[in-house]
């Protein structure tokens, strides 16, 4: 339930009507915009009587949510949520690029990486210290140690960190780590979004495989719900019967997305086509239909990556596609 209070409602009405609903056994969440205050109701609401509120003279209107999303839900916050990465805005206008290898594969690596795709004009380096793969077999990262070099590559550079987590435990390791990510595979587990709950840090939630929209948004309510809700969410394509692409990117999230929720929404064009030639058209394509940013998988030699080559474009292809990028923005944005 959301209470939109009148224009001129004091502090003192405010923290009243608060204490009132705290009373009730719900917990209130405000939201001050630009034009009006809305108070989020989140809890138990069938017992609030709703003529009574709609009664005071401070409320303008009362409205319950049906959705079962309630704190990412747009009628909760109106505005677009802008998440701050260090100096880096991301929603609301405000467009980033997180780029970088598949995988941290050694010092040398990734500061090489970090330099280049830093200079072609990305906000962000992405790397994957634990990687959660297919077969045990495969390469799973260089775990504490890529976080190591993650952070030497972000001394180097300057650039804000976003890396992958798996299990809870890693918290800790993750003290200085400017964006967590969850991934695809870990979207619906709930241990884990309950425990990123507790921190403030910002977290980058991507898309299930095979995951609805709505199961997408509630496993952002988990998170937003233990009191963290410096949340981006990534489309990152979904698993369909189409087999010459690794998955199927779901554009159409993207503004759908931005009518449900006030967070931010970013694209990963790699993970979701698996083919590195189709990254550039997928990322003007993404910024066209509103994405907040992108999340590009960029190695310096992708044909000797331990992880994902096939996805993952050269810094020189890097180049090429930011420039444009950033000018599709500019001009969705006019």
């Amino acid at each position: 339930m959301i209470a939109v209070l009148k224009q001129g409602t004091t502090e003192e009405q405010i923290t009243n009507l608060t204490h009132w609903f705290e009373e009730q056994g719900v917990s209130v969440h405000k939201t001050v915009g630009v034009y009006q205050t809305i108070l989020g109701l989140v809890g138990d609401t069938s017992k609030i009587d709703i003529n009574l509120l709609e009664a005071l003279e401070m409320i303008e209107a009362v409205k319950r949510i049906s959705d079962p999303f309630k704190m990412a839900n747009r009628k909760f916050h109106p505005e677009d949520s802008v998440i701050s990465v260090g100096d880096v805005k991301i929603g609301g206008g405000n467009f980033a690029i997180m780029a970088g290898p598949c995988s941290v594969e050694s010092e040398e690596q990734i500061i090489e990486i970090a330099k280049q795709v830093k200079a072609a004009g990305a906000n962000l380096l992405r790397g994957g210290a634990f990687k959660p793969r297919t077969s045990p077999y495969d390469f799973q990262g260089m775990r504490a140690e890529g976080l190591e070099l993650l952070l030497e590559a972000k001394q180097e550079t300057g650039l804000p960190i976003v890396t992958e987590i798996m299990n809870a435990n890693h918290i800790p390791l993750f003290e200085n780590v400017d964006v967590i990510q969850v991934g695809a595979r870990n979207m619906q587990n709930f241990e884990l979004l309950k425990e990123l709950g507790k921190i403030d840090k910002p977290i980058l939630l991507k898309r299930g495989l095979a995951n609805t929209i709505k199961e997408w948004l509630m496993s952002a309510e988990y998170i937003m719900a233990g009191g963290n809700e410096n949340i981006i969410l990534c489309e990152r394509g979904i698993r369909t019967f189409e087999t010459y692409t690794r998955n199927t990117l779901d554009l159409s999230a993207v503004p759908m997305l931005h009518e449900l929720t006030h967070l931010p929404v970013v694209v990963d064009p790699s993970h979701a086509t698996g083919v590195a030639r189709m990254v550039e058209p997928m990322a003007y394509s993404a910024v066209a239909a509103g994405a907040d940013g992108l999340m590009i998988e960029v190695h310096n030699n992708p044909a000797k990556a331990l992880c994902d080559g096939a996805q993952s474009i050269t810094p020189a292809q890097f180049a090429g596609i930011t420039g444009k990028v950033f000018e599709i923005h500019a001009l969705m944005h006019k």
